[in-house]
């Protein structure tokens, strides 16, 4: 992987890192998750117009993308309802690129190098290390955080096929942003009604607008990556997001330092590298 390649990627992990922090402080995950995918998509509005439109062949891939992305906002407000961030967030991002390389050549024919390879188990082992940390958590946040790593797996293939047949990533991206709150909105009035809803969208927009300008800019970076690069590579890569997801949590969350999650950065950091020179 270029070295801007994996910079870009780098700091698109820190950008997600931090909306996912942001869902996870508030008091409503659910409409906070709903907000940041508001947020993404009115980011999205203002560059349109200056974007060409997706090749006709991604649109069926952006239509299955928001179903996904619909999926993917309900489990990770529901999983970090039900468990630690520790837990549930590595268990989510660390599966998922397991489950991209182990089946990339299959999908999409991708053949990872055995450096490559040798960095995705890395940074996978590294983002385990932290679910063993945080073992304490309950059944349910442990089969909601694996069911979302498959729903992540699943869209990271469509969006990966999809960008590249949009013949450009970014704008197959600002669109990809518009479905999925309309889609998390309309769930949300029918199950609270819409004036609770308003109330929260008119009190937490901030949280929203920030959350959204960095969920976007982070798959923006990872699918633009994604061309450049192979897409289990990049999907590993975007795992040292917990890296700066420790540094939140330690720092803004006060949460405590262990020698697994020291144990884990270690190993991230290692993949990072052996990404590079593979």
């Amino acid at each position: 992987m270029p070295l801007d390649v994996i910079a870009l990627v780098l700091f698109g992990a820190l950008l997600h890192a931090t909306w996912n922090a942001l869902v996870k402080a508030g008091s409503e995950k659910s409409l906070d998750a709903a907000m940041v995918a508001l947020g993404a998509a009115v980011v999205a509005l203002p560059f349109l117009p200056f974007m060409p439109l997706p090749h006709p062949d991604a649109w069926p891939f952006i239509l299955v993308s928001a179903l996904f992305q619909f999926a993917y906002f309900q489990l990770v407000a529901a999983a970090y309802r039900a468990g630690d961030i520790g837990l549930v967030y590595p268990l989510m991002r660390g599966v998922a690129p397991l489950l991209v390389a182990a089946t990339s050549g299959a999908i999409i024919g991708e053949n990872l190098s055995s450096g490559a390879i040798a960095g995705v188990l890395t940074i996978s082992t590294g983002v385990l290390t932290l679910a063993f940390e945080a073992r304490k958590g309950g059944k349910r946040a442990i089969l909601l955080a694996l069911a979302n790593a498959v729903v992540i797996a699943s869209y990271t293939y469509v969006d990966g096929i999809g960008a590249r047949l949009a013949l450009n990533p970014i704008s197959y991206t600002l669109w990809m942003a518009l479905l999925p709150p309309v889609l998390l909105f309309s769930w949300a009035f029918a199950k609270r009604g819409i004036a609770p809803v308003l109330f929260h969208v008119r009190h937490q927009w901030w949280r929203g607008l920030i959350g959204g300008g960095g969920s976007i800019g982070a798959y923006g970076l990872a699918l633009w990556a994604m061309t450049k690069a192979p897409v289990a590579t990049v999907a590993a890569l975007r795992e040292t997001s917990i890296l700066f997801a420790i540094v939140i949590s330690i720092v803004f969350l006060k949460e405590r330092v262990s020698i697994f999650r020291i144990a884990a950065a270690c190993l991230i950091a290692l993949g990072a590298l052996m990404l590079k020179l593979a």
